[in-house]
C-alpha cells in the first residue's frame, strides 16, 4: 500500500505519514511504502491519489493545505472535496514562529518592530506557495502590517535547514519537523499560531496574545481517490482510529507537538470541507495569491 506525501522528505505529512503507516502495516499485516511527490504546495501529490486506481492500494497524507490549495488556486485539475475521499484523521496541531538563534528579536514584538524597522529584509521560508507555513506568514503579514519576503521551499525540512544556515530568517513551521531543532537549541521558537498556549511548547505564548484574532493550526489525516468502496474506508478509518488510542502512539504525536484526532470518515470530511471554507475567506480577505 502507498501513501503518498505531497512535499519533500522531512515535512510534517511525511512524518505523520511514517508514524501511522507503521502503526497500520503492523495492524493490517501489509506493507506501507511512503512516497514523497513534492511541488506546487502539495498539490502534485494530491492529483498523483486523485488519478490513482480507488482499490484502497493508494492513499494521500492529506491536511489543510489541501483545503488552502482549493481556493488558492484556481487552475487546478481536480476539485479536492469533489475528487477524494476522507478517510480518517490523524492529528492536529498549530504552526511555531522560529528563527535562527541569532535573530535579534526575541519575542513577537521585537520580531514586528525589527521587521517595521527593516522592511523587506527579512525573508520567511515555507513549504511551498500555498502550504499553510505560507498563508500563515501572510496573514501575520496583514495583521501585523509587516513586509516580509516570502521564500518558498518544495518542503519545510529544506526551509528549516536554510534557516538554520542563515539563508532565510523565519519559518511559520508546523511542529513535527520543528520541535527537536527547537528543544536542541538550533531554532528559536517565538510563538505558537494556536489560540492559546500549547501543552507541548507550554512556555511560548501565542501569536494571538499579540495579534488579537490571529490563529492558524492544522489538520493531518489520510484520503483515498473517489471511488473507493466504503467498506475500505471503515475498514482503513477503523485501524487508524485503533492505533491513535494507544498511549504509545498518543505519546509519540505528543512528542512531535501534536495531539491525535480520532473520528469517523464523514466528520473528517465535514472537518474539511469547514477548513476549506475557512481558509478560503481567510485568502480572499488578506488578497493572497498563488503567483
Amino acid at each position: 500500500m502507498h501513501i503518498v506525501v505531497g512535499f519533500a522528505a522531512g515535512s510534517a505529512s511525511g512524518i505523520i505519514a511514517r508514524l501511522i503507516g507503521q502503526r497500520l502495516s503492523e495492524r493490517l499485516g501489509q506493507p506501507f511504502v511512503i512516497e514523497n511527490k513534492g511541488g506546487a504546495g502539495g498539490t502534485l501529490g494530491a492529483e498523483v491519489v486523485v488519478r490513482a486506481s480507488p482499490d484502497g492500494y493508494t492513499l494521500l497524507s492529506c491536511s489543510s493545505a489541501d483545503a488552502v490549495n482549493a481556493t488558492l488556486y484556481d487552475k487546478l485539475n481536480f476539485i479536492f472535496i469533489r475528487d477524494t475521499v476522507p478517510v480518517a484523521s490523524i492529528a492536529s496541531g498549530p504552526l511555531v514562529l522560529v528563527v535562527n538563534p541569532s535573530f535579534p528579536a526575541k519575542t513577537v514584538p521585537e520580531f514586528i518592530a525589527y521587521a517595521k524597522a527593516n522592511p523587506g529584509k527579512i525573508n520567511f521560508g515555507s513549504a511551498g506557495i500555498g502550504t499553510l507555513a505560507h498563508v500563515a506568514g501572510e496573514l501575520f503579514k496583514v495583521m501585523a502590517g509587516v513586509n516580509l519576503v516570502h521564500v518558498p521551499y518544495r518542503g519545510l525540512a529544506p526551509a528549516l535547514i536554510d534557516l538554520m544556515g542563515g539563508q532565510v530568517q523565519a519559518v511559520f513551521s508546523t511542529m513535527p519537523p520543528a520541535i527537536e531543532f527547537v528543544k536542541a537549541g538550533k531554532l528559536r521558537a517565538l510563538a505558537v499560531t494556536s489560540k492559546a498556549r500549547y501543552e507541548a511548547l507550554p512556555d511560548l505564548p501565542a501569536v494571538g496574545d499579540f495579534l488579537p484574532g490571529y490563529e492558524s493550526t492544522i489538520t493531518f489525516g489520510l484520503s483515498a481517490p473517489k471511488n473507493i468502496s466504503a467498506e475500505i474506508v471503515e475498514k482503513l478509518n477503523k485501524e487508524t482510529n485503533a492505533a491513535l488510542a494507544d498511549p504509545r502512539f498518543k505519546a509519540r504525536l505528543a512528542d512531535l507537538g501534536t495531539v491525535g484526532m480520532p473520528m469517523t470518515s464523514a466528520a473528517f470530511g465535514n472537518l474539511m470541507a469547514d477548513e476549506t471554507e475557512k481558509w478560503g475567506k481567510v485568502i480572499g480577505a488578506a488578497n493572497i495569491t498563488a503567483e
